[in-house]
């Protein structure tokens, strides 16, 4: 019998965890990891009390035609990495793993390219995590140092709109 490694194991669980997403383009599903225990989870959905826009049957954004990755500001949801954090504390985040996983809400396939965008990355690197493993395929993923994105700071790069 051969085992699944530490690293899809617990990518497994991060997927299983986006079941609970009410988001109508895409599906996330996250968990921390510390110490080879799971400290929390989170998937993206409208803040608590409010309706999530599969009740609603609509999403503002697409009803904008807005691109994915884009305008996350006028998105009803909490993110998945964001509400994972917010369940736990600080000293359970520091050097601990999160565990990302996105899927397509229409399709329903893995998201090959999902990544934090850069609101999440920046409560990433507040919450003292010091890694980030995506899920890439069923088996593949990437694994992000956050040291990377605090050395790569995109928000000096960005250009200024007057």
């Amino acid at each position: 019998m051969q085992r699944i490694d530490k690293e899809n194991y617990y990518l497994d669980i991060a997927q299983t965890v986006l079941e609970r997403s009410t988001c109508l383009r895409r599906h996330y599903g996250a968990i921390i990891v510390r110490n080879d225990e799971i400290v929390a989870t989170g998937y993206n959905g409208a803040p608590r009390g409010r309706a999530n826009c599969c009740e609603l049957g609509y999403c503002v954004r697409e009803q904008m035609k807005i691109p994915s990755g884009e305008r996350y500001e006028l998105c009803r949801s909490v993110h998945a990495e964001a509400n994972a954090i917010i369940s736990a504390s600080r000293n359970e985040c520091i050097g601990a793993t999160l565990y990302l996983v996105g899927r397509d809400a229409m399709t329903g396939k893995l998201l090959s390219n999902a990544t934090s965008c850069s609101m999440c990355r920046r409560t990433i690197i507040n919450s003292g995590i010091e890694r980030v493993v995506i899920r890439n395929t069923e088996t593949e993923y990437t694994v992000v140092a956050v040291q990377e994105w605090i050395d790569d700071d995109d928000s000096i790069h960005m250009p200024f709109q007057v």
